[in-house]
């Protein structure tokens, strides 16, 4: 599988699908979440609530529509809230792996994956990018890219330090 790095808009990657950093009830929220829900559009939050009507487990995955997005689908995850108190770092991992079996499930080839926790939930960026890197080089996945998508500027450079890219 091959990993890439891009600095932009997780809902305007050209993807089969796009990871959401979703919360557990499902039916939408701010940073990426809210982000995703606005892009795709009502069908978004339809497919939550048909597929998910009690939400989704921290660390868990399921996938919906993309809606309006240019991906076929997205694909939810419920990363543990650290300003919350949930610093199990197995979850973060768990949503990556469970990401990715997803993916494969759907037949998802490529994926474009914000940093899961790593926003409102407190999560340490360099963590959340050692545990993505971390399931992305173990997994065995068809997905054949991931694609590890940045808003701003400093975050892509510490995704691309990580990758081991000279990012000048």
């Amino acid at each position: 599988m091959e990993i890439t790095a891009v600095q932009g808009d997780i809902t305007e990657q050209t993807t089969d699908a796009v990871v959401n950093a979703a919360n557990r009830a499902m039916r939408g929220g701010a940073g990426v979440d809210g982000a995703i829900h606005r892009a795709g559009g009502p069908a978004v939050l339809e497919d939550c609530r048909r597929r998910f009507p009690k939400g989704l487990a921290t660390g868990d995955a399921g996938w919906t529509t993309a809606g309006n997005m240019s991906a076929r689908w997205v694909i939810h995850v419920v990363g543990p809230n650290r300003n919350r108190g949930e610093t199990d770092r197995g979850l973060l991992l768990s949503c990556y792996s469970r990401a990715l079996e997803v993916a494969d499930e759907i037949g998802a080839a490529t994926v474009a994956f914000p940093l899961i926790s790593a926003g409102a939930y407190g999560w340490p960026k360099d963590d959340a990018i050692a545990c993505a890197l971390e399931v992305f080089r173990s997994a065995g996945t068809s997905v054949t890219e991931a694609r590890l998508v940045a808003f701003d500027g400093p975050t892509y450079s510490m995704i691309q330090d990580a990758l081991g890219h000279d990012h000048r």
